[in-house]
């Protein structure tokens, strides 16, 4: 059976700061017709920053849309045109005052694929440089280390909730771990 959806048509309801909103009407695989509301998203980058030590450099900040604080791995969205390895340096250094000498590709991340199109680069960081932080003027963030092996606990009792940061800490684990034998 053919699962591919045809666009017939798009408008765009609202153009955001950071989203865009469209709605599609789409044609279905029987012949039948649907919408779609689609959130477009410029893409995004997020890190996972390993210390010598095993602990991983992770932030703290309070995210309105869930009205709690949250701990989370360095992130943060793609500027248009931007090269995903450039933004997670940038990010990286920006929010942890971090820079990394091995920056390693875990893979993509496709948070809310019903209705969202963004896309996070996820990776892993070694060989760390402590900098000075310097976040966004509207970014407040506390910056913790805590070991790796903490932090997948803290995914698996739901502790953390934020699915890029849970995604990048087990792939961060299941690497390192494998290394390691």
């Amino acid at each position: 059976m053919m699962l591919y959806e045809k666009k017939l048509t798009s408008k765009q309801i609202f153009d955001g700061k950071v989203v865009k909103l469209f709605v599609d009407t789409v044609e279905l695989p029987d012949g039948k017709e649907a919408i779609r509301e689609i959130v477009r998203h410029p893409g995004a980058v997020c890190v996972i920053p390993v210390t010598p030590e095993g602990e991983v450099i992770m932030v703290k900040q309070y995210r309105y849309a869930f009205e709690q604080i949250m701990l989370e791995s360095p992130a943060g969205k793609l500027e248009p045109g931007e090269d995903p390895l450039e933004a997670v340096k940038r990010e990286l250094e920006e929010e942890s005052g971090v820079v990394a000498g091995n920056i390693e590709y875990m893979g993509e991340i496709f948070t809310t694929v019903a209705i969202f199109d963004e896309k996070i680069h996820a990776y892993l960081a070694t060989d760390l440089v402590y900098k000075n932080a310097h976040p966004d003027e509207d970014e407040f963030l506390e910056v913790e280390k805590i070991p790796l092996s903490t932090l997948v606990d803290m995914v698996m009792n739901g502790e953390i909730k934020d699915s890029k940061t849970q995604i990048c800490i087990l792939k961060a684990h299941k690497l390192l771990s494998e290394r390691s034998k």
